[in-house]
């Protein structure tokens, strides 16, 4: 049986801010190894540069992050196991929240010329 595209009903916002996190759970300039087992804690989110934020190699667009500043999402993502928080300040994105194929594309993603 074929695996069901999307099988926690994510909404696009969603979805365009959970694969944000996974790529910022990628880069070691804010993530490290989570509390648990499989799990990445994100240390800090990128800052915005005018309207735009650098991300590895690659800038996005401001509106881009737009979900990561909704709480709806983030209670939807903490809801359905995406991610998780610890502690005071700490937020892990979960195994499941790391291999979650959100099959989505950020459409403003380019490389860096600065």
């Amino acid at each position: 049986m074929a695996t069901r595209r999307n099988p926690l009903k994510l909404n696009r916002l969603q979805r365009k801010s959970l694969a944000l996190l996974q790529m910022i759970a990628a880069q070691e300039e804010f993530s490290r190894p989570g509390p648990r087992e499989g799990e990445v804690s994100i240390e800090r989110l990128p800052t915005p540069h005018g309207d735009h934020l650098h991300l590895g190699p690659y800038v996005l667009r401001g509106r881009e992050t737009a979900g990561l500043m909704n709480p709806a999402v983030w209670s939807a993502l903490l809801r359905k196991g995406l991610v998780r928080e610890f502690g005071e300040d700490g937020l892990a994105v979960t195994p499941a929240g790391l291999g979650y194929d959100t099959d989505y594309e950020l459409d403003t993603l380019r490389l860096s010329d600065h």
